[in-house]
């Protein structure tokens, strides 16, 4: 049963305060990994099969071993503690299932922008679309076996991100890794709602 504020029995716990946050970024970039990485419970994902209705479509440059897309999200849930839950959101990475994106942004707080460094202008399009929302985002680079290695200032440069935009590597198969990328979304966020919040009240 539910209960409304002034309706809980007393002496009840309070409930958890709820956090959404977005995993984005291009095709096959691991945000279904991360997601698979991070959630405490079995992620919903909602992948299909490539098939050949795709080829023309679908830029699978540098993920010619990829078998399977996200076509509306993945969806995982990490308890920070008795009081804080987030809900993490992958989104879709082709352009054509972005009409999901405004949906799934709706009440985000941030978002993690992954990014491989072989592919780093897939990177373009969901760094425009947080910006243009005004959304905290931190770009995290999926460390991929074989990719070359870039300090992550020259991420940045490539990238043409504003200097206040953490970036920071990652391997979005690795629980700790991933939750690092997490706890750094959560900073920015937060610390950007206060900047904000101090500029309002100027």
């Amino acid at each position: 049963m539910d209960f409304g504020p002034s309706e809980r029995p007393a002496g009840a716990a309070p409930l958890p305060t709820a956090i959404k946050i977005l995993i984005a970024g291009g095709f096959g970039v691991g945000k279904t990994t991360m997601v698979g990485a991070v959630s405490e419970t079995r992620p919903l994902r909602t992948e299909e099969v490539l098939t050949e209705t795709g080829v023309g479509i679908d830029d699978l440059s540098g993920v010619e071993q990829k078998g399977t897309t996200t076509v509306a999200m993945d969806f995982g849930r990490i308890t920070i503690s008795d009081d804080l839950v987030l809900y993490v959101f992958g989104t879709p990475g082709q352009d054509r299932f972005w009409f999901v994106w405004d949906e799934l942004a709706l009440g985000a707080i941030g978002a993690v922008v992954l990014a491989d460094t072989r592919r780093l202008a897939d990177c373009f399009p969901s760094i425009d679309y947080f910006e243009g929302r005004g959304t905290p985002f931190v770009v995290a680079v999926n460390c991929f076996e074989g990719a070359k290695g870039y300090r992550l200032d020259e991420v940045q440069v490539a990238l043409n991100l504003d200097p206040g935009v953490p970036v920071v590597l990652c391997d979005a198969r690795q629980r700790e890794s991933s939750k690092e990328v997490l706890i750094t979304l959560l900073e920015h966020a937060m610390k950007t709602r206060e900047a904000r919040r101090r500029a309002a009240g100027d």
